[in-house]
């Protein structure tokens, strides 16, 4: 028998994306849970960049999405528990993995959770982004003393800055945005160098480790330079992490570097939801800590009246942009 909360619309708003760079707003029957399933009435929704090859239309698309489609970065608080659901009740605030959160509720099943304590209330928790990091965090195995290059020092390699930085290890956060580098340093990174020159950042890096390169080297562009230059900046026997998200097209890599320094190279993504919900874990415990801060990187928010410029200014990165939230 589900247990609804005592007062309740009868419906919701959901984004419906209904062609290359167009949404509506739309009005839809409440969902009811099933089986091992919650509603949540969510707080807000992260915008991820993953959107942008979708929202642009690309042949592979197909219009319109289902309601609230896209949004896979909620929270908010159960307001409905279907059958058997034994872990959470009505009135707790949680983190979601969902694919339809650009909607004022979302369904989840009971497993797609993690529990917010009450040291977050009122605060916006992504799960999704955040637990992302912490899974790349964790595939990197950065330890004290080394040196971890950063290239791309939006909200992904701020978060990693500021877990690498707390595990000691010297951050050189690397990025063509001026105020991308100013919250680096804020998170924590020893150097912060401007990416606008290939061989002069090559230069700077083997001056600053004298000529030993890094042991870690994070590429969080998902753009063909930027890896280039990831591999050029692994040193011998270091180990070079893809978090970028790389889906406009094939890679090339230079398989003779990459056998000549005998580099591992990790491709840090995940799929299994099940290491997705532990890395969500994770980040609340590293907020909790004080080992991440995600808070001052949400630096825009929007209504979802207005999801269509959250995209279009993720896409277009205004100057202070770091990461957009729609806000219910």
């Amino acid at each position: 028998m589900n247990m609804m909360t005592s007062v309740e619309s009868a419906t919701m708003k959901a984004a419906i994306v209904t062609g290359p760079g167009t949404v509506e707003v739309q009005e839809l029957p409440l969902p009811t849970p099933s089986d091992k399933q919650v509603r949540i009435r969510l707080e807000g929704c992260g915008v991820c960049a993953s959107n942008l090859g979708p929202w642009a239309g690309p042949e592979w698309m197909t219009f319109p999405t289902e309601a609230g489609g896209l949004g896979h970065e909620g929270w908010g608080t159960i307001d409905a528990v279907g059958e058997n659901v034994t872990a959470f009740k009505v009135g707790d605030r949680v983190a979601s993995l969902t694919s339809h959160a650009y909607a004022t509720h979302d369904i989840a099943d009971e497993n797609m959770l993690v529990r917010l304590p009450p040291e977050l209330e009122g605060l916006p928790f992504p799960g999704e982004p955040l637990g992302c990091a912490m899974n790349i965090f964790n595939r990197s195995d950065i330890r004290a003393g080394q040196t971890v290059a950063i290239i791309g020092a939006g909200f992904l390699g701020s978060l990693l800055t500021q877990l690498a930085t707390h595990r000691r290890a010297r951050v050189i956060a690397i990025s063509r945005r001026p105020y991308a580098l100013e919250a680096a340093k804020k998170a924590g990174a020893a150097v912060t160098i401007a990416m606008d020159d290939h061989w002069k950042i090559i230069d700077e890096v083997k001056a600053l480790t004298d000529g030993a390169l890094c042991e870690r080297v994070i590429e969080a562009v998902g753009k063909q330079w930027p890896l280039d230059l990831a591999a050029d900046l692994t040193g011998e026997r270091g180990r070079l992490i893809i978090a970028g998200y790389h889906q406009d097209g094939p890679r090339q890599v230079s398989m003779q570097a990459w056998n000549w320094k005998g580099i591992d190279v990790i491709n840090a993504h995940e799929r299994d939801p099940a290491v997705y919900i532990e890395g969500m874990r994770q980040a609340v415990a590293a907020v909790q800590a004080g080992e991440m801060n995600p808070f001052p990187l949400f630096t825009h928010s929007y209504p979802l009246s207005e999801l269509a410029k959250a995209l279009n200014e993720t896409r277009d990165r205004p100057d202070g942009f770091m990461k957009a939230l729609i806000r219910f």
